[in-house]
């Protein structure tokens, strides 16, 4: 998931439709675009394709990109869509034979389209993986190589207003049984003590996987006991009133919603909602996920975007265009994105000059540094299995089924 709040889950079923189509078409027209050996003459302008369509994320990557470009000495002609459009963008532009020099993806959708063979493996341009975090070199990694990286990390915590815990007497959790008890002691008149997102959509799959992880579960098998002990924990939390039934339905925008309006007294959310917290004048600070038990490690899924070099077929592009991308994930250049953006530096060489500047942020820091890629097991079998995953959980949360027996029905209608 990426720092941007996720669409619907229909927007998002639309899109997984779309990819699939747009992917198996994406590998035909290739051969056509292949190495020609290289263009003649100086490289002198680069294409660039985002979704970096709103701001402030807009500017602030055309500053980037721009003082990027003035350092390889090219210009940028630079085009931002919707998330939603872009693999449809890419595809027509591959059939065109129009493919951008450099093409920004969300990270869970660099595998299904390196497998295409549109990307160029990293490597043959001197981008290496040192220095950056093993969770978002999993992300760009597509059979044993590197097809993309970049300079922003986002993840979960539990978000938390400080002055309702102060009131309550109570600390900030940090195991579940801590979540549970901290929960119910703040729960009173019209606010819950906890909200997450548990609505049927990957944004709910990316939600549930701190839990998911953090007991032990594995995405290669998604029916076991650990899987169902954290989906239990979910099932406690509603049924003991401590979080609405209505996380059935919120998405991370609308828990954000209810935190600012002091409603929830914690959520779990990223760090894509600073600005709004910060502007909405709750006392707010955010933790690490609880685990299971104390001293366990919180393990949390890894979110942001992946910048990658298209096969154009034109060798002196490529390259110049690797250039841009090695000076975008610069240190000088992740310190200045992450912390106008409040998102976090895939370089951990970064991280005390981050901190120095955003030290309420260390927490997801941490979380980013543990983290994982949601596709770094499963590749491009990832969709189905975070499917399987919020069916499952819906089924539990209304009482259709119990977790394990929600999950192991899961399993067999999407992953086996």
């Amino acid at each position: 998931m990426t720092p941007t709040i996720p669409t619907t889950h229909s927007m998002l079923a639309r899109r997984r439709v779309l990819q699939a189509t747009a992917l198996t078409a994406l590998s035909l027209p290739l051969a056509a675009c292949g190495s020609s050996g290289g263009s003649s003459g100086e490289v002198t302008s680069l294409t660039v394709l985002d979704y970096y369509a709103d701001e402030p994320d807009k500017t602030v990557f055309q500053e980037a990109l721009d003082a990027a470009a003035k350092k390889v000495g090219v210009t940028i002609t630079r085009e931002s869509v919707a998330g939603t459009s872009l693999i449809q963008k890419v595809l027509q532009m591959s059939s065109s034979k129009t493919l951008p020099d450099l093409l920004m993806i969300d990270n869970p959708d660099l595998q299904q389209i390196a497998a295409t063979g549109a990307l160029a493996p990293l490597s043959t341009f001197g981008i290496t993986t040192e220095g950056f975090i093993d969770g978002f070199v999993g992300a760009g990694t597509y059979e044993d190589e590197l097809y993309g990286m970049g300079p922003c990390a986002n993840t979960l915590g539990l978000y938390y207003n400080k002055d309702l815990l102060d009131a309550a007497g109570v600390t900030v959790p940090t195991t579940w049984d801590e979540l549970k008890a901290t929960a119910k002691a703040l729960t009173k008149d019209d606010v819950y003590g906890v909200a997450f997102c548990a609505k049927a959509s990957y944004e709910g799959s990316w939600q549930f996987l701190p839990f998911f992880w953090s007991a032990g579960a594995d995405e290669t098998d998604i029916a076991t006991p650990e899987a169902a002990s954290a989906l239990q924990l979910w099932v406690d939390l509603v049924n003991e009133g401590s979080a609405s039934q209505s996380v059935l339905n919120w998405g991370q925008g609308d828990l954000g919603e209810q935190f600012t309006s002091g409603k929830a007294a914690m959520v779990v959310n990223g760090p894509w909602m600073t600005t709004t917290f910060n502007e909405s004048g709750i006392n707010w600070a955010v933790a690490e996920i609880p685990v299971p038990t104390a001293g366990a490690t919180a393990v949390s899924p890894l979110g942001g975007e992946l910048w990658t070099v298209p096969q154009t077929g034109d060798e002196a592009r490529q390259k110049k265009a690797a250039e841009l991308l090695s000076v975008l994930l610069g240190e000088d250049s992740i310190l200045d994105l992450n912390t106008t953006r409040f998102t976090i530096p895939t370089r951990e060489a970064v991280d005390a000059d981050y901190l120095a500047e955003l030290p309420d942020m260390e927490p997801l820091v941490t979380a980013v540094n543990n983290g994982r890629a949601r596709t770094a097991k499963l590749g491009e079998a990832w969709p189905k299995t975070a499917e399987a995953l919020y069916n499952a959980m819906q089924s539990a949360l209304t009482g259709k089924a119990a977790p394990l027996e929600a999950l192991q029905t899961a399993k067999a209608d999407f992953v086996s």
